[in-house]
């Protein structure tokens, strides 16, 4: 190559070089439309798989129905839980403990994977869903998680509701880790090319120029996932959007954790709900999976770029929910669970019946 370079013309060189540019472009290019097409052609095929078990589902269901009385089911075979997981809250990391339970007791675990991970449902998606979660009985009992915002099944006429959970972060941390995730990834599938790949800017950098990417704007996330499918939830500083938002948590949801206290949270799951979570606390603890995904390159932001996004009344409202949701955790931690020489552990039932009539 040296000796090209003495021998071509600077122009030639010029060109050579423009070329080489162009050529490693489109290259680059080229491989980035494989990997789309990649996981578009994943997508059909689970979305294919998917419609056959309907299918298949709904066949058995008509013969069952013509062929037998119904029978008095299992409560525990019919509960589902559903998950609707905030990002980088932890909720990968929580994620993986379903999915290392569910072959020992005997649930079944399905991601939501909507288009562009938008966490709003058309109506008729919200429909089909609301179906398939209700009459799928193959499927039961059931752990579904993923980006999806709060759906009221009450709406859709449904008896039974599935059980909601969910983990939530302080609203600053949490933009900081989505900031560096998108830019370098993660431990998780670290040769995944993410969106914003190749922008070395720090998120201290990004608050001091004003930032689109760090904007109080993007902290408005955890009040529109508990607040649903409403419109006024996703305007940015909804003051009815956060009420709302506290009003589910409270009444829709069995359990909000924090993502400073998951293990508390798991502990708690599994005290509740051994049908799914048994094992989960220990687990937590010694599993190798629990806390598989980390953020790439994360850089802890200053005081001064901390109190830039404290500023706003967007940061103020998050942080609202953000200390209610704690304050609710808290409450229902110290009426479930002890500590002692260090170690937490759960309390044992204390009520009983008396005084049952008529006597035998």
């Amino acid at each position: 190559m040296g000796l090209l370079r003495v021998m071509m013309p600077p122009k030639l060189q010029l060109l050579a070089l423009l070329a080489f540019a162009v050529a490693m472009f489109f290259l680059e290019n080229q491989i980035q439309k494989l990997e789309e097409s990649r996981g578009k052609l994943e997508r059909a095929i689970a979305r294919h798989e998917v419609r056959e078990i309907e299918q298949r589902h709904t066949q058995d269901g008509l013969r069952e129905r013509e062929s037998s009385v119904s029978l008095p089911s299992n409560n525990d075979d019919d509960i589902v839980i559903i998950y609707n997981r905030v990002p980088k809250t932890a909720s990968t990391s929580f994620t993986n403990i379903a999915y290392d339970l569910c072959g020992k007791n005997h649930y079944h675990v399905l991601h939501i994977n909507t288009t562009k991970n938008n966490p709003v449902m058309s109506i008729q998606d919200q429909v089909r869903f609301v179906k398939n979660v209700t009459e799928w009985r193959e499927m039961k009992p059931a752990f579904y998680h993923g980006h999806v915002s709060f759906l009221d099944f009450t709406k859709f006429g449904v008896k039974r509701k599935p059980i909601y959970i969910n983990v939530i972060r302080d609203p600053i941390e949490r933009l900081v880790s989505y900031y560096y995730f998108l830019r370098f990834g993660d431990d998780y599938r670290p040769g995944l090319r993410r969106r914003k790949q190749g922008d070395k800017k720090t998120f201290d950098e990004c608050v001091s120029a004003g930032g689109s990417d760090c904007a109080p704007e993007k902290l408005w996330l955890q009040i529109p996932f508990f607040c649903g499918h409403y419109s006024e939830c996703w305007n940015v500083g909804s003051q009815w959007a956060l009420e709302q938002a506290k009003y589910n948590l409270v009444n829709e949801y069995m359990l909000v954790g924090v993502t400073e206290e998951l293990e508390d949270f798991v502990m708690m799951l599994e005290a509740a709900l051994p049908r799914f979570f048994k094992g989960a606390t220990e687990l937590y603890k010694t599993g190798k999976k629990s806390h598989l995904r980390k953020t790439s390159e994360k850089k802890p932001p200053t005081k001064e770029s901390i109190a830039k996004l404290q500023q706003s009344a967007i940061w103020k409202m998050e942080n609202e929910f953000y200390e209610f949701a704690l304050e609710q955790f808290q409450f229902v931690r110290a009426h479930a669970v002890r500590e002692k020489d260090g170690e937490l552990y759960l309390l044992a039932q204390n009520f009983f019946y008396e005084k049952i009539y008529p006597k035998n």
